[in-house]
């Protein structure tokens, strides 16, 4: 099967498809639409597209944990960029509705976490309808009366499904941002930039005292900053957790390659989920006798003992 431009989690007017439009390379290819974050990456890893894009984290919510979780088993994949969003939300509704006439609201739970307050505020006593995504609970409404009378979803799905706005930029924290990647199967990795991310998953041998002070000495010794930490569950029994992590750097790094053997010798298992450029371009801080020219000089010098004997 040959693959056929992008596929994103939609459905069209969701703020993915806006990540994804924003991703350089993918601008003027052909763009999918799944209906969850599983679909899209099973479609990734089947070949039926070249890449997909979904959330993976929010400044308010935290790790999107479907995400999450799809990414740590199954078939690999990788992360090969990732967008940042800022998240914009309105109230919609259908023509001829009122502010007042809404006592029940749709919307995608992570989107709701976001607007609680303001409908604590306005809209005292109306309840949460869950759906699929904000763009899905607009579309929705477009189709005809549902269990809700509004949406709370970004402001180009309202104008796409021919909504009326009833507020604004209801967001409780104006500076909420998403950060979505885009996903691909294993291939040729991204060239370092300086400004790189690398992401893995780590699975314990066994839950002991100390088990995650011993994996994250991995990093403080080698002077390795991490920017997420998340402990997901493996599902394989109460109390079992692996941890998605976000470091800075990049594979090719001396300090980030030292590091993933050292979690290789101590893991069950570690999941490389990819090396790729950040996106607010911010360069890694390298902690001093941690550069690249510290590891090669201190491997000359064990190189030369060892060939001296």
């Amino acid at each position: 099967m040959t693959p056929q431009g992008y596929g994103y989690f939609g459905p069209p007017g969701t703020f993915t498809q806006m990540a994804l439009q924003a991703w350089g390379p993918a601008a003027g290819g052909e763009h999918t639409a799944y209906d969850s974050v599983d679909s899209t990456l099973a479609a990734v890893r089947s070949g039926e597209v070249e890449a997909g894009m979904v959330p993976i984290e929010n400044s308010v919510e935290g790790g999107v944990t479907a995400t999450l979780d799809n990414l740590a088993t199954g078939d690999p994949l990788v992360v090969i960029g990732e967008v940042l969003v800022p998240i914009t939300f309105v109230l919609a509704a259908r023509a001829g509705t009122r502010l007042e006439d809404v006592t029940a609201i749709g919307t995608h739970s992570h989107a709701w976490a976001q607007v609680r307050r303001w409908v604590r505020d306005h809209r005292p006593g109306a309840t949460y309808v869950p759906t699929l995504s904000t763009a899905s609970a607009a579309a929705g409404l477009a189709e005809g009366p549902q269990a809700y009378q509004a949406a709370v979803c970004a402001p180009v799905a309202a104008e796409r499904d021919g909504l009326t706005v009833l507020a604004h930029d209801i967001g409780d924290i104006k500076s909420a941002v998403t950060r979505f990647v885009l996903i691909a199967r294993p291939g040729a990795l991204p060239a370092p930039t300086g400004a790189d991310k690398t992401t893995v998953v780590l699975f314990q041998r066994s839950d002991h005292s100390g088990g995650l002070l011993e994996l994250l000495e991995q990093f403080a010794t080698r002077g390795i900053n991490m920017t997420r930490l998340e402990s997901r569950p493996t599902k394989d029994s109460m109390g079992s957790y692996c941890f998605s992590i976000d470091l800075e750097g990049h594979v090719l790094d001396e300090r980030i390659g030292e590091a993933l053997m050292g979690l290789k010798r101590v893991c069950a298992d570690v999941v490389f989920l990819g090396s790729y450029p950040r996106a607010d371009g911010q360069e890694a801080t390298i902690a001093p006798r941690n550069s690249d020219a510290d590891f090669a000089a201190a491997r000359d010098w064990l190189n030369a003992i060892r060939h001296s004997v």
